[in-house]
């Protein structure tokens, strides 16, 4: 009961002051205006993430004090600078190295602080080369997270089901309560901002939540393999993080700049072919739902969770390609 009344009230909150910011964000004319590469037709407004991530952090805040430990206060601190160095980037471009940069010394900052003993990948190698790979992953997914913010509800529904996948597998392994609560609280706001974000959408997240939100969300995903599941912790997000990597590696072979704006994620031109985002959102909540029951699998029955989630990741993309590439 105290997990459903701590939704519900994420949920109202964040919806309020989602519906809040539309009208301000409209008022101050800080949109995301039409071009070849965007997804929508109307200018609408940009900066919704305000909105989970301001819930989201006083959720964090009531929930971890008094901050016990350097990690504590290191993440939300990071969560608020991405965020405020995102929203300069939502209203006048920031170079791609300075945003790099600042992702890069957040995530730094919280690894240097971790326990020597806890090893997200593999502690039979060194320490060094775990966090190496830490880092790299999390960047990636940190990004990956906001290039696949590409249609209206997209970004919305996998906050709700990565955080709600993450308490499902956190109460059967034991995860503590207050770390369970800051995740209900993210769920329940990102439902608040999903609300107005499914399609047609009257507000995005714009990056000064898709960055900070991808940080956070990593961070629990790093979380759950530190306590010895890292193949659930994979296998939540599995749907983004394929999508996004197919694509990067055909851009790259392509010889595309990378870090462009572009649509040509699967989901994105099978929307396009369609005619609907909300019909390849729901897909992607169909999606999202095996997976979190393949990670709930896999607590027990590694292999076969392994194989019902790469069955999974594989059916939603070759469904997804089929609808883009239809004559």
């Amino acid at each position: 009961m105290v997990f459903l009344g701590l939704f519900v009230l994420s949920f109202v909150v964040a919806g309020f002051l989602t519906c809040w910011l539309i009208d301000q964000l409209a008022k101050r004319m800080i949109v995301a205006t039409t071009n070849e590469r965007s997804m929508h037709k109307v200018p609408t407004p940009v900066g919704g993430g305000w909105a989970v991530l301001l819930v989201t952090l006083v959720g964090w805040m009531f929930f971890s004090w008094p901050l016990s430990n350097v990690t504590s206060w290191i993440v939300p601190l990071g969560v608020l600078g991405l965020a405020l160095m995102s929203w300069v980037d939502d209203r006048q471009l920031v170079d791609p190295l300075l945003r790099f940069g600042v992702q890069i010394a957040a995530i730094v900052l919280v690894l240097a602080t971790l326990p020597g003993e806890r090893a997200v990948f593999w502690d039979g190698w060194p320490l060094w080369l775990d966090r190496f790979l830490t880092g790299l992953c999390w960047l990636w997914f940190v990004n990956l997270f906001n290039f696949m913010d590409g249609i209206d509800g997209i970004a919305g529904v996998e906050m709700l089901f990565v955080a709600l996948g993450l308490v499902l597998v956190g109460l059967k392994i034991g995860t503590p309560f207050a770390e369970l609560h800051i995740l209900i609280v993210l769920a329940g706001a990102s439902l608040g901002f999903l609300w107005w974000n499914w399609s047609p959408a009257h507000i995005f997240l714009g990056d000064v939540g898709a960055v900070p939100i991808g940080f956070l969300l990593g961070w629990f995903l790093i979380e759950l393999a530190m306590r010895g599941h890292l193949l659930a912790a994979l296998l939540l997000p599995a749907y983004f993080v394929a999508d996004a990597t197919v694509i990067l590696l055909k851009r790259l072979a392509r010889g595309e700049k990378v870090w462009k704006a572009h649509k040509t994620h699967y989901y994105q031109r099978a929307a396009a072919r369609l005619g609907s985002h909300e019909e390849i959102t729901k897909r992607i909540v169909v999606a999202n739902i095996g997976l979190a029951a393949a990670a709930l699998w896999s607590l027990k029955f590694p292999l076969t969770g392994a194989v019902g989630g790469g069955l999974v990741v594989y059916f939603i993309l070759n469904d997804l390609r089929t609808i883009a590439d239809k004559p």
